[in-house]
């Protein structure tokens, strides 16, 4: 039963299933692999290396499958010359996330890609609409990395309703398998975007280590603040926190966030250490509350083909249910 959606018809792809554009750990490898499989890989344009850009895009032109690339936008818009490169690589589509989207959503349009926008509440997606993003992205607050305070359970259903059949919902946030992308259907979602799933596979581009503290993370060992922001000098505009795996860091500053900020020159200095050298005690992990699903490192062309598997039986009613009604 082949999962065919409004998402997939907009993008042209076989699964409803996306690649986060996670900040340059979505490189051109990972995106080849996840597009290729039927998925959409979306390139980690991030805060905006502009060499780094240059590469991967440069990669991604030699590929044959469609695919994206994703900026943080607060960030970008001090470099807006970074879109041009992005642009010049002709994406299929340019996904926005984390700050006002209108500025540029007339030139991404304008060069024939489809503008995606992330959200996280009902004023940003109305912000989104007016924009003219093509296609909105559901995050809730169990996903990694950054994000704000409304669940996935709550965000979702609610961003469905107010577009109310207009533009395509992707849902973000806490999802790994294939049950959730069953869930996120019902819910009025045409389809899902996964970053902690895809960050330990095979083509990620992070280091091993991070990969198999993922894997080893129980459910509940994430923690959503500021410590991470303010240990790289980093602060994020409100709304929006960082999510990252609970390690020896996290466990000194978590209430001490003050006296962090009163230390940050030394504590800055000692974290830049840290993960140069790869020391994950100290250095984050940005992972999503889904790292309790997460036991593996395969291929990302296989994490896409099980999550496929796994939602149509789920669909199909195969797994056996405890629910009686009457």
């Amino acid at each position: 039963m082949p999962i065919s959606t409004e998402l997939t018809d907009r993008l042209g792809i076989q699964h409803p299933v996306l690649l986060a554009p996670m900040d340059v750990v979505a490189n051109a490898r990972l995106v080849t692999a996840v597009s290729a499989a039927g998925g959409f890989g979306i390139l980690g344009g991030g805060y905006g290396d502009r060499t780094w850009l240059e590469q991967e895009t440069a990669k991604l032109g030699k590929s044959t499958a469609p695919f994206g690339i994703g900026f943080i936008t607060w960030s970008m818009a001090k470099q807006p010359e970074l879109l041009d490169i992005a642009l010049d690589a002709r994406p299929r589509a340019v996904m926005l996330s984390f700050g006002d989207p209108k500025p540029f959503g007339a030139r991404i349009k304008q060069a024939g890609a489809i503008l995606i926008c992330q959200v996280q509440n009902e004023e940003l997606a109305r912000q989104a609409l007016d924009a003219g993003a093509d296609i909105l992205v559901a995050q809730g607050t169990e996903a990694g990395g950054h994000g704000a305070s409304r669940t996935t359970l709550d965000v979702v259903p609610a961003i469905v309703d107010l577009v109310a059949g207009r533009v395509p919902v992707v849902a973000a946030g806490g999802i790994a398998d294939g049950r959730g992308l069953a869930a996120m259907l019902m819910l009025g979602a045409s389809g899902v975007l996964l970053g902690t799933r895809f960050y330990a596979s095979e083509e990620a581009d992070i280091a091993e280590e991070a990969k198999r503290r993922v894997c080893a993370a129980k459910s509940g060992e994430t923690v959503r603040g500021i410590i991470f922001d303010l240990s790289r000098n980093n602060v994020w505009p409100a709304p929006f926190t960082g999510r990252c795996l609970v390690n020896d860091h996290a466990r000194r500053w978590i209430g001490r966030e003050v006296e962090l900020m009163q230390n940050v020159r030394k504590v800055g200095a000692d974290y830049a250490e840290a993960k140069a050298r790869g020391d994950f005690d100290i250095a984050a992990v940005i992972a999503g509350e889904a790292v309790g699903l997460i036991h593996d490192i395969p291929p990302a062309a296989e994490i896409v083909g099980r999550i496929i598997a796994e939602a149509e039986q789920s669909l199909r009613g195969r797994r056996n249910s405890t629910a009686s009604i009457g």
